[in-house]
């Protein structure tokens, strides 16, 4: 841990593609004079998202002065198309301009690692600190007001207009749906997220009946036309001896609010079923008991609603009768580790839909987004269908050692025992054939697919960026052979052998390491292949460690998790504390005398 600021590093130019949100290209020269904060994330990414939202405050709070720019440094093919980061910068309401950087050239000018990555710059065009994950927006408000009053006994702060220009808005009666359920007088309810509200269409999925929420964000209960959400995904529909004992009939995962709602159908009435409202956070203590992280989706399983808590890659289970939730399978790492449920690693769980074969109690289907790959929970067990881990995805038809997604969404089981796919960021939907054990193509063209629903002898497929439902015929799959591909991330050269691992850490200014209660830090290491780290894996509270490469292995991936808490200096019992966290997925190459040091900012200037 630092305590002072390093040596001032002028920052680099932004450079790529084009900009968004911004009547022409912008340059720091055109920035000097007030602070920028460039935002590094991609639009896959949930801890983006959730940063997304973090920053929000800050923009109102120092309007003028501050200067929030968004770099997207796409992980995914799909997310480098322009009209794809168009629709998403739209659909999760940016208010800032934003770089497209395609080739991650600005990424790599920043040395950033992760995704989401915060770079703080003065008004001077000088770089002042850096962040990795989320949970920083206090760090950097605090920041702020320490440099602020010095710039401006310097002269050096220029407060001016910002350069956002807002993009036109799209019309409809749908705008990004996510999810959608079928009822039992036939009508079909959809998850309306980008309008805040949960629309029911006629059987036709396309004539609205009503409009449940006002269409405002926000988290209120109460009557059709008063309450509201924020970014809504998935919906399950309560058994009907449960949905009279609950007295509601359907739960939807309100991603953003970070919440469990239920909605009464025949009065439109909508409560709030569990959650805090705040965001759940490693380390979270009394106050956030009985948060939760971006519910995305929900199906009802094993006598219980299992969620799908993509903010930290696990399952939960909810009981509408008691209204307890608990942890039903992950460990909060994000990445591809089969095994027993509690020891299982996801990536932003996305996706649920459930069958009876198999085992007595059937199969919990899972379209895991991050790992590009479809799972399934049977016995206690965690199992992968197709995938291979965060980095590898692609269009790739065949048998499961060959088969490649690229960022699933939705899942549901068909007739015949086969589970098809949407295949988000393919624009296709797939069908997976757990007989035979190969994947092949039922419908391709489609614009981010991103829900599945069986109606007859089709799929009706929530076809998000097109903003409207569409019909599929459940005819044979095609087998298509596309592409592979691997994340263009820069590959890090480390020498073999011992390899010194610092996740450098700095509190925000007024506040320090708290330890009275204890380790206020926690250091988890890992690898892919587990035989490329020989020592040096496993959990500790040191955020340094000498870790061991194998060179016969080659190259792999370390994965890395942190986290860290600071509270005020001068507070006592009833300090303010924060948690700062971020996972890191860093492929490396072992090259003879490369470097043998890796340093991951967690936060630091």
């Amino acid at each position: 841990m630092s305590s002072g600021r390093t040596a001032r590093v002028r920052a680099p130019e932004l450079r790529g593609r084009g900009w968004l949100n911004t009547a022409a290209p912008l340059t720091l020269e055109e920035l000097r004079g007030r602070f920028t904060l460039l935002d590094f994330w991609t639009f896959c990414c949930v801890n983006c998202l959730h940063v997304l939202d973090e920053m929000r405050e800050l923009e109102e709070r120092y309007a003028g002065e501050l200067v929030v720019v968004g770099v997207h440094s796409p992980k995914f093919v799909h997310e480098a198309d322009p009209d794809a980061l168009r629709a998403a910068v739209e659909r999760y309401d940016v208010h800032h301009p934003v770089l497209d950087d395609p080739e991650l050239e600005t990424w790599q000018a920043y040395t950033a690692r992760a995704w989401p990555t915060l770079v703080l710059i003065d008004p001077e065009g000088y770089v002042v600190a850096q962040y990795a994950g989320e949970g920083h927006a206090h760090a950097i408000d605090a920041l702020l007001v320490e440099l602020r009053a010095e710039h401006l006994a310097k002269g050096t702060l220029q407060p001016g207009d910002s350069p956002y220009v807002a993009p036109p808005v799209v019309e409809g009666d749908l705008r990004f749906p996510a999810k959608a359920v079928r009822l039992p007088g036939g009508t079909i309810l959809v998850a309306d997220a980008g309008h805040h509200s949960l629309v029911e269409l006629a059987a036709d999925g396309e004539s609205v009946v009503r409009r449940i929420g006002s269409g405002d964000k926000g988290s209120a209960d109460g009557a059709a036309a008063h309450a509201s959400f924020n970014e809504p995904n998935g919906l399950c529909l309560l058994p009907d001896e449960v949905e009279a004992a609950a007295g509601y009939d359907v739960v939807v995962a309100d991603t953003v609010n970070h919440l469990l709602r239920g909605v009464c159908l025949d009065t439109g009435e909508v409560r709030t079923l569990a959650g805090t409202g705040h965001q759940w956070m490693q380390g979270d203590g009394p106050g956030n008991e009985g948060s939760l992280s971006s519910p995305w989706d929900v199906v009802w399983w094993q006598d219980r609603v299992w969620v799908s808590m993509a903010g930290i890659h696990q399952l939960w289970s909810f009981d509408p009768l008691t209204g307890g939730v608990a942890v039903a399978a992950g460990t909060t790492h994000e990445g591809l580790v089969d095994g027993p449920a509690a020891q299982a690693w996801f990536a932003q769980t996305s996706g649920l839909a459930v069958d009876a074969a198999g085992s007595p109690g059937g199969r919990l289907w899972i379209a895991d987004s991050e790992t590009s790959s479809l799972r399934f929970v049977e016995d206690g067990e965690v199992h992968t269908a197709v995938g291979r881990g965060l980095f590898d995805f692609g269009f790739v038809d065949g048998p499961a050692d060959q088969a490649l997604l690229q960022h699933p969404l939705g899942v549901a089981v068909l007739p015949d025992g086969s589970v098809a796919v949407a295949d988000t960021y393919n624009g296709a939907v797939r069908r997976w054939d757990p007989a035979a054990g190969t994947l092949s193509t039922l419908a391709r063209g489609l614009a981010e697919p991103s829900g599945l629903l069986l109606d007859g002898d089709t799929l009706l497929v929530v076809e998000s960026a097109a903003h409207r439902l569409t019909r599929v015929p459940l005819g044979a799959g095609l087998l298509v052979d596309g592409f592979a591909h691997t994340t263009r991330r820069p590959v890090t050269e480390v020498a073999p052998g011992e390899l010194e691992l610092v996740v450098s850490f700095e509190p925000p200014p007024g506040q320090k390491v708290d330890d009275r209660f204890g380790p206020s830090a926690q250091l988890v290491v890992g690898a892919t292949p587990p035989a490329l780290l020989k020592a040096g894996e496993g959990r500790g509270t040191d955020l340094s460690r000498t870790l061991v490469l194998d060179p016969q292995v080659g190259d792999g991936v370390l994965h890395v998790a942190a986290r860290a808490a600071s509270c005020d200096s001068d507070g006592g019992e009833g300090a303010a504390c924060h948690m700062h966290q971020q996972d890191w997925g860093v492929p490396v190459r072992i090259v003879e005398g490369a470097a043998t040091r890796l340093v991951l900012p967690l936060s630091g200037r």
